[in-house]
C-alpha cells in the first residue's frame, strides 16, 4: 500500500512538485499533515481495509453511504455518488473561493485580507477596471449545458475575460477530468 502515493506521482498528467508543496508550504497543524499522508498511503480504516489489509474476514467492504462500490480511499473521496451533491461540491467550492478572494485582493476589490475558510465571495464585485463574479451563469446567442463556471474575471480595460471552473478529482480520476476540460 505505501507504494501507491509515488505510483500515483508517477502518471502523465501529475505535478509532482505542485502536488508535494503542501508538505513544505501549507502552514498545517502536524496532526492534519499526518492525517493527510495517511489517506494517501491508503492507511484509514475503510471498509476495504478492514478486510483485505487487516484480514478481518466478516467485515462487508462495501460503502456505507451508498452500498453499491467498495469502501476505498479512491471511492470515498471522489466516487461515492451519495457524497457527490454535496461534499465533493463543498470541496471543490472550497478551492474555488480561494481564487476569487486573490484575484479581488489582487485587483483591489476587497480589503479585508481574512483566512481562506473564513472567506464569503460576494456574488459580483466590481471597480474601475475589474469585474469579478461568483458562481454566476454566462449568456450566450447559443443554448449551452454549462455556462456557470465557478469564477468570472474580466478586465474592463484589455476586455480580457477569464472563466475559471475548478476541479478536485482524484488520481484515478485525474486524466479523465483533465480530457473533459480541454
Amino acid at each position: 500500500m505505501h507504494d501507491r502515493h509515488p505510483y500515483d506521482l508517477s502518471q502523465q498528467y501529475v505535478d509532482i512538485e505542485a502536488s508535494n508543496k503542501w508538505l513544505t508550504n501549507a502552514d498545517l497543524f502536524a496532526e492534519t499533515e499526518g492525517f493527510l499522508t495517511a489517506i494517501q498511503d491508503q492507511v484509514i480504516l475503510t471498509r476495504n481495509y478492514k478486510k483485505y489489509t487487516l484480514k478481518q474476514s466478516d467485515t462487508d467492504e462495501s460503502c456505507k453511504k451508498c452500498g453499491k462500490e467498495l469502501e476505498t480511499i479512491q471511492h470515498i473521496t471522489a466516487a461515492c455518488e451519495q457524497l457527490a451533491p454535496t461534499e465533493y461540491v463543498k470541496r471543490r467550492d472550497g478551492l474555488a473561493k480561494i481564487i476569487h478572494q486573490k484575484l479581488a485582493e489582487a485587483a483591489e476589490m476587497i480589503d479585508d485580507k481574512s483566512s481562506y475558510y473564513k472567506y464569503t465571495p460576494a456574488n459580483v464585485l466590481e471597480n474601475e477596471n475589474f469585474k469579478l463574479y461568483w458562481n454566476r451563469s454566462i449568456l450566450t446567442d447559443k443554448t449551452i449545458p454549462f455556462n456557470r463556471p465557478d469564477v468570472t474575471f474580466m478586465n474592463k480595460k484589455t476586455k480580457n475575460s477569464f472563466l475559471i471552473d475548478t476541479a478536485v478529482p482524484n488520481t484515478h480520476k485525474l486524466a479523465r477530468t483533465i480530457r473533459q476540460t480541454k
